[in-house]
């Protein structure tokens, strides 16, 4: 039994290892060779069939997409799936992350959330009633008129103002916490007719740097108080300008934006004169439902007065009566129909130039600031709630020695508005400016000469016989 288990292991063929691959050790002296595997022929008078070996029928030909290099196949690589873009032209809804069931603890977070924001909106809805109630009232003795009911009519007024704020209280807290709200604005699908939008995009503002960024460059370059005693920024003011040099296109690339010539302007950064040469595009975001005037300045606190041996300020750009509100968000138009622009000129031999964008609030049409009132009444009357100015045109000869201060305490303009400013320096393109626009000869400045004290006795003979 033994034996015949011996011969028939010898008659197996084994395998073993070859410098790059697996052979079959040939068979032993004496054992015949194993018969070749039939071939089945089915010959008709047309054709003739012939059975595929089983090595052929494992060869596939390689897919479309898996290409053979080296007689192996290019292995598949997965890519994950790449999220649609969203945006105001393709907009998409919130969907719960989590199908109802799978977190417990995350269905009973959001039906909580859900429960107190409606239960914030009800009391929203009946504080709105009486708000309704006591501005009628309002509006009666306002109609009235008369001294006796002065007294009477700023109670009631001083009642609705605690009242609407009260009330703006509670319509952002009823849907600030809800995801889909919370995503709507980060998404950029903020609905801008709603409180809670409004006051995360007024948030995400002040407390995400860019605020920080822009108030850190104004007061560390004295902006403030070379132009003004104080600034309060309440408008998102932001500036573009065309992209002309090669490490501004590279700074493009570096941000994915490769193609791109539109650059936007980080507060106190430094612009090449070419930049500057067309207006630059400003864009504004207003947090405020009704529809303010706004006047537009854009000057130069650095520019050189031999005469009195410091500086004085040039007005680049006046546009009074700019329309804003959180509906008009956007890039601001119109705006050379006033004093024209002229561009930046920094002069050779000069140090940088703070050239400032402010955006200042013009006064409302009653009382001596803005208020919730005021703010409810003009969105419900479909007007504007600030005062239009007749400020005249500034001539050219006018622009230099301009003066802000004064400007802004003789037509009651705010410091609650919009600001930016960036730097430059004398470049190839200054010239151009005073050329072409200015048409007046470039001036050059530099360090006053030291008084030579020797001068007298330098041509002198030092000994004379």
């Amino acid at each position: 039994m033994l034996s015949r288990t011996l011969r028939a292991a010898t008659a197996r063929p084994f395998l073993v290892r070859g410098n790059a691959s697996l052979s079959s050790a040939p068979p032993a002296a004496g054992t015949p060779a194993p018969p070749p595997p039939p071939a089945s022929t089915t010959t008709t008078a047309t054709t003739t069939t012939t059975a595929t070996p089983p090595s052929a029928k494992a060869a596939k030909a390689p897919e479309e997409g898996d290409k053979a290099e080296g007689g192996r196949r290019k292995r598949k690589v997965w890519t994950p799936r790449k999220r649609p873009a969203i945006s105001a032209l393709a907009p998409r809804e919130w969907n719960r992350p989590l199908a109802p069931g799978v977190v417990p603890a995350y269905d009973y977070a959001l039906k909580y959330i859900q429960r107190d924001a409606a239960a914030v909106a009800a009391e929203a809805a009946e504080l709105e009633k009486r708000v309704e109630e006591k501005e009628g009232e309002y509006q009666v003795l306002l109609k009235e008129g008369g001294e006796g009911v002065k007294e009477g009519l700023e109670k009631v007024d001083a009642e609705l103002e605690g009242m609407r704020e009260k009330l703006h209280v509670l319509r952002v807290q009823a849907e600030v916490n809800l995801p889909e709200v919370r995503w709507k604005v980060k998404n950029a699908l903020a609905e801008r007719g709603r409180e809670a939008h409004r006051h995360l995009l007024e948030h995400r503002w002040r407390k995400d740097g860019d605020l920080d960024l822009l108030m850190e460059r104004i007061y560390q370059m004295k902006v403030v108080p070379d132009l003004l005693p104080v600034l309060k920024p309440t408008v998102d003011l932001r500036v573009a300008v065309p992209a002309t040099t090669p490490d501004q296109f590279r700074a493009l690339a570096a941000q994915g934006r490769a193609g791109a010539n539109v650059l936007t302007v980080e507060p106190g950064v430094f612009l090449d004169p070419k930049n500057t040469l067309s207006p630059p595009m400003l864009y504004a975001d207003a947090f405020h439902a009704d529809t303010r005037l706004y006047t537009l300045l854009m000057v130069d606190p650095d520019v050189p007065d031999p005469e009195r041996a410091g500086y004085k300020t040039y007005l680049h750009w006046m546009c009074p009566n700019v329309e804003l509100s959180a509906a008009r968000a956007g890039r601001l138009t119109g705006l050379n129909g006033h004093t024209a622009y002229v561009p930046p000129h920094p002069q050779r031999g000069t140090p940088y130039h703070r050239y400032t964008v402010l955006l200042l609030p013009q006064p409302p049409v009653r009382g001596e600031r803005y208020s919730r009132n005021l703010e409810a009444r003009a969105v419900r009357e479909g007007g504007v709630s600030s005062r239009r100015l007749d400020i005249p045109v500034v001539g050219e000869g006018e622009r230099a020695g301009f003066d802000v201060r004064k400007f802004v305490e003789e037509w009651g303009l705010g410091v609650e508005g919009g600001a930016h400013m960036f730097r430059e320096v004398w470049g190839a393109a200054t010239s151009k400016v005073y050329e072409e626009v200015l048409k007046q000869p470039e001036p050059v400045f530099g360090r006053p000469r030291k008084e030579d004290r020797y001068a007298d006795i330098r041509g002198r003979k030092k000994y004379v016989l």
